[in-house]
């Protein structure tokens, strides 16, 4: 909808003969209106699909299955440690890593992000082995991406396959909601099928397991918060703004549903890891998030979800970025 400026009451109350002058006024406004609008007001109903955070317990008690990773004063646990805030201020950033390590599963978190500028700030929930495999890692991310006064949120996802950063498989969204007025849920599958990403149980993103760019080390489960400036908003164009500190994340509601490794896991013979699997104990082998048929492919409810995403949503992918593969990586085609 155009607001109705006193340059368009006047043409429409005018002569005739203004009708086409003001028609293609009309049409140059919604023209600059557009990509206002795209970037905006992107307030989308989201197709129905399966709520996948349905199927699997809740982590109950967060200290006991994290450890904090770095800023212990950011750190606060509430809600009988079931959930936690983390902190960005000027002392520190802060975070949460898993105690254990895990192959395969079903990895969420309910976040609410920091409201206001929050250019700069970068709010992780991910799974790495840097710890591990310092040169040769693997990584599964979901990075937001905090904003400048004219923009919104926007949600990165990327994959490291032993520690190839400079390949790095990006894809930026925008989502269809404000993060910071309420939780909503980020996730992770990761099975020997594929992985794929969702938001409120939408995919978002698949990548297929076929050929040799695939993480299949065991990871740790990581939730924090940090200072981006140099690249997370804009390409680092516009840094943190520590006038706006405190940066609060609010997490709750964490799944982490998985093979759960063995201590040898840090021996740097992956092939060698034999994971047990508590997680067969509580939802039936069909939703097994590792080796259940549910779990081996989407739906067709979840593809066409994804499609919606994806066309709606999606602004940037390394399948379209020719300046930075001058050969596209296989699956691309």
């Amino acid at each position: 909808m155009v607001p109705t400026t006193s340059a368009t009451r006047f043409s429409l109350h005018h002569h005739h003969h203004h009708h086409r002058l003001y028609l293609s006024y009309l049409s140059l406004l919604l023209f600059c209106a557009a990509p206002l609008v795209s970037a905006h007001n992107r307030r989308y109903t989201a197709p129905n699909v399966s709520r996948l955070t349905d199927f699997f317990p809740l982590v109950s008690s967060l200290d006991s299955a994290f450890s904090i990773f770095f800023g212990n004063p950011n750190v606060r646990l509430y809600n009988n440690a079931s959930s936690v805030d983390l902190t960005l201020n000027k002392s520190s950033g802060s975070g949460l890593a898993s105690k254990d390590k895990y192959s395969y599963g079903f990895f969420s978190a309910a976040i609410k992000l920091p409201a206001g500028l929050t250019s700069g700030v970068v709010v992780a929930f991910y799974l790495s082995n840097a710890e591990a495999f310092p040169h040769n890692h693997d990584e599964i991310d979901i990075e937001l991406l905090g904003h400048d006064k004219r923009n919104d949120w926007v949600m990165q996802t990327n994959l490291y396959v032993n520690g190839s950063v400079s390949t790095g498989r990006e894809e930026k969204f925008y989502l269809w909601f404000d993060p910071t007025e309420e939780h909503h849920y980020y996730s992770i599958v990761w099975n020997t099928h594929h992985i794929f990403f969702l938001v409120d149980n939408i995919p978002v993103r698949e990548f297929l397991w076929k050929g040799s760019f695939y993480p299949s080390k065991p990871m740790s489960i990581y939730a924090t918060i940090w200072d981006g400036s140099e690249w997370a908003t804009h390409g680092g164009k516009y840094p943190v703004s520590y006038a706006y500190a405190p940066f609060v994340a609010s997490i709750s509601q964490v799944q982490l549903v998985g093979c759960i490794s063995s201590a040898s896991s840090n021996s740097s013979t992956p092939g060698g890891i034999q994971p047990s699997c508590p997680k067969k104990m509580f939802v039936p082998a069909k939703f097994d998030p590792v080796d259940g048929q549910y779990f081996a492919a989407l739906t067709s409810q979840q593809v066409s979800a994804m499609q919606w995403a994806r066309s709606k949503l999606m602004f940037y992918s390394y399948c379209k970025d020719i300046h930075r593969y001058k050969v596209l990586p296989p699956e691309c085609n």
